[in-house]
């Protein structure tokens, strides 16, 4: 039998882990300390509205949110209401994967009684994290941190009918980040009229992890191995059930993500059961051109990982590994990451994916849907999102192609090279007044780089919002924008206004560096 793995320690496409979301500073955002599944009446809100309540400027405070609220497939949820913005926070797309539930497929929710509040943040997922408490790591997470985290956040038009949506998978490498950040903010998506579903996925050895004792008690038909991208598809399957009732179209879903998400954006291409899911894609700085591993190989890394947590490598048991605390795995894959030892970031088994996307795309066999693909200046990675795009657009479906190379002034120090690996999210997402990296010690965005993030913002919305069959979409006040072909070469360049210039006259990008900026 064949099968696979995906192993994280290489440089991802030419990219390496560094910051995949809001790194520089800690943001307060409202989680909450709740931490648990259960009827949402004992979650108190963290107040305010939806996003980061970072870099408020001292300006005076938003009304007060009016309440608002939807009846699910699992009960019915309390969400807040603002600037025709509805916004329901921490939403469980999944049984808690905790206990016996670790490394163990994402089960459907319990349904709750009553009434469940969603107007406060859950948990990140386990993940190693300062010791202060209060400044972030490189995935721009501080604080507490859960097992439990299979929540979800939806941002839609209050008046929303037959929206389109867009399921965003945040970055990180893997082992860091959240669905919530600040750079993810939904609520400019929604007043163009998309609704915005950003969900956390399990990571480290939580969200990747094979060992022999796991695959011996699984059942025949039990995937094994790559639990994020299983939690990924347990959010689609959730998106389809409970699209309409938030006013969502879903069969005009688009599955997004950025680095560490934009690889699981590439392998979902390819894995049979997100067949149907999602009708467009769009990969940030994540053009994943190498084949899957050998499973055997992640069980090797499994029986290392036990090793380095003092059990018996590959004959620990199964119940031994679910009584290791989630703080110490996520540890261990962070010392063993650390040491270029092999991970088993993403161990993938013939029973949950057969191919590779690459020998799919190099098949026609992935999943025939319009993909946007693209890397940032400062960072090595135009070359494979070029490679994906020719491969994905030959045929079908268009591909469309770009570049971001905005720098904003106050940041022309910090990014002599170009823009930085996730750069662009805060411009994409439109999200400068609750992003993080809409500031530093330097300075602040300015009116131009707000107008420019409008720009960025608005063709990613017209994406989202096009036609499947569509060959071209218009955005930034006018500016068209043609899928990608080999034989014309054309590409965007997103600086001040987004520029159409072949594509090969773009370089690969300079070496990434390893830090936060």
């Amino acid at each position: 039998m064949r099968t696979h793995r995906f192993a994280l320690v290489v440089v991802l496409a030419g990219v390496s882990w560094v910051g995949c979301g809001d790194s520089e500073v800690s943001e307060a955002l409202p989680v909450s300390s709740a931490g648990s599944s259960g009827a949402a009446g004992a979650r108190a809100s963290a107040g305010g509205g939806s996003g980061s309540s970072a870099n408020t400027g001292g300006t005076a405070a938003a009304p007060k949110p009016d309440l608002v609220k939807v009846t699910i497939d699992s009960g019915m949820l309390v969400g807040e209401s603002a600037a025709g913005v509805n916004v329901f926070r921490g939403v469980p797309f999944a049984k808690p994967p905790v206990g016996e539930l670790r490394w163990k497929p994402p089960q459907a929710p319990d349904h709750w009684p009553g009434e469940r509040a969603a107007v406060a943040f859950e948990s990140p997922c386990t993940q190693p994290v300062n010791i202060d408490g209060k400044t972030a790591n490189g995935g721009g997470v501080f604080g507490a941190t859960s097992e439990d985290c299979l929540y979800l956040n939806v941002y839609a038009p209050s008046e929303a009918k037959k929206a389109p949506i867009m399921v965003w998978l945040h970055g990180g490498a893997f082992f860091l980040g959240a669905g919530h950040l600040g750079s993810f903010n939904g609520t400019s998506n929604a007043k163009q009229g998309v609704i915005t579903v950003s969900i956390n996925y399990r990571l480290g050895s939580l969200g990747g992890f094979a060992h022999p004792a796991l695959t011996k008690e699984a059942g025949s038909d039990e995937w094994l191995g790559s639990y994020a991208l299983m939690d990924a598809v347990a959010a689609l399957e959730w998106v389809q059930r409970n699209a309409a009732t938030f006013g969502g179209d879903p069969n005009n879903v688009t599955l997004a993500g950025q680095s560490a998400g934009a690889v699981a954006v590439m392998h979902l291409l390819s894995v049979p059961r997100a067949k149907g899911l999602f009708h467009k894609a769009v990969v940030q700085s994540g053009a994943n051109t190498r084949p899957d591993a050998k499973f055997a190989d992640a069980e090797k890394s499994g029986a290392e990982t036990a090793t380095a947590l003092g059990l018996s490598g590959a004959d620990a048991t199964a119940a031994q590994l679910r009584s290791v605390s989630a703080q110490s795995l996520v540890s261990a894959y962070a010392a063993l990451r650390a040491a270029s030892t092999p991970l088993n970031s993403f161990p993938i088994d013939e029973r949950f994916k057969s191919i590779s996307t690459i020998d799919a795309l190099n098949g026609e066999s992935e999943f025939d849907v319009p993909l946007m693909i693209g890397a940032n200046s400062g960072e090595t990675g135009m070359d494979a999102a070029r490679t994906v795009a020719k491969l994905a657009g030959d045929s079908g479906a268009g591909a469309w192609l770009y570049q971001f190379a905005y720098v904003p002034e106050y940041r022309s120090a910090e990014w002599a090279n170009g823009a930085i690996h996730s750069a662009e999210l805060l411009f994409s997402f439109d999200s400068p007044d609750t992003s993080s990296w809409s500031s530093s010690a330097g300075g602040k965005i300015n009116d131009e780089g707000r107008a420019v993030a409008k720009r960025v913002n608005s063709c990613w919305v017209a994406f989202y919002k096009m036609d499947p069959a569509a060959k071209s979409f218009t955005c930034a006040d006018g500016f068209t924008w043609p899928a990608y072909t080999d034989a014309e070469d054309k590409a965007v360049r997103f600086e001040n206004v987004p520029k159409l210039v072949d594509s090969k006259s773009i370089p690969n990008g300079p070496p990434m560096t390893t830090s936060a900026p």
